[in-house]
């Protein structure tokens, strides 16, 4: 009688399922028709996903349930994350961004977990006595991070957020000047994007060999913006780099004696 009774309540659940998806089928229709229109990526309605989620997951985000499924995924993220366990963790991440693709902020989270929190978790690994396996799975959890972010990215080209975030990962965990200033500039290059990230890319290059005059150049044209630039650490890059390129001394930027609190931006 239980299994009888297990039955019903599955084909019940699923009848509902598909008359809500019946409903909602025309107006996702058109919702992915102007997506399609406006260059949005669209979510792979595949065996992967299905994999991923599970049957009856697989049946909620083809009836219009994504979000909901997503954020009850998420919760489980946290679950995992409060367990260390980083393997499922990158697993329901990849789940949550697949279901919702457009969500800065999972892409934005999933990467920050796996670069930051299990990267360092993996090099400290007591049970892990090699100490090159460790360094592996830490570069492993970073190359996730990254992977999370330039997603995020291809899913959406048009926001800043996720360009920063690629620029900070590419700087600290991965020391490669050269990408982190390309991605911080590329972030600088929106309307609304913070001045500070401007100031990021310069930073960068002037880190990297080679590119000192480009960083210059940038370092100038930010100072000529005006004393809103003005920073400690963009007057003694410049300063640094007038000697190093042999810039004439009367070319040099004056000394204004500008202080700030915050020297790293």
């Amino acid at each position: 009688m239980s299994g009888l009774s297990s039955l019903r309540r599955n084909l019940i659940a699923i009848l509902m399922l598909a008359v809500v998806g019946a409903v909602l089928l025309p107006w996702q229709g058109k919702l992915q028709r102007e997506s399609q229109a406006a260059h949005f990526r669209t979510i792979p309605m595949n065996l992967t996903l299905r994999e991923q989620i599970g049957q009856s997951g697989f049946l909620a985000a083809l009836s219009g349930f994504r979000a909901p499924l997503a954020a009850f995924l998420w919760i489980d993220a946290h679950s995992a994350w409060e367990k260390t366990e980083w393997g499922r963790m990158a697993g329901l991440f990849n789940t949550v961004t697949t279901l919702q693709p457009h969500t800065l902020l999972y892409w934005d989270i999933a990467a920050w977990h796996m670069a930051w929190n299990a990267s360092i978790a993996a090099l400290h690994d007591t049970k892990q006595q090699s100490e090159v396996l460790r360094e592996r799975a830490r570069r492993q959890y970073i190359d996730l991070g990254r992977d999370f972010l330039e997603r995020g990215i291809r899913n959406n080209p048009d926001n800043y957020l996720l360009y920063e975030r690629l620029g900070i990962l590419l700087r600290d965990k991965v020391e490669d000047h050269s990408a982190a200033a390309d991605a911080f500039a590329k972030a600088a290059s929106f309307p609304d994007a913070p001045s500070y990230i401007g100031r990021f890319a310069a930073y960068e290059l002037e880190k990297v060999p080679g590119r000192e005059r480009e960083a210059y150049d940038r370092l100038l044209t930010l100072y000529h913006q005006g004393k809103k630039q003005w920073m400690p650490s963009l007057l003694t890059k410049i300063r640094k780099l007038e000697i190093k390129l042999k810039i004439p001394p009367d070319q040099r930027i004056p000394d204004v004696g500008v202080k700030d609190s915050s020297p790293s931006r």
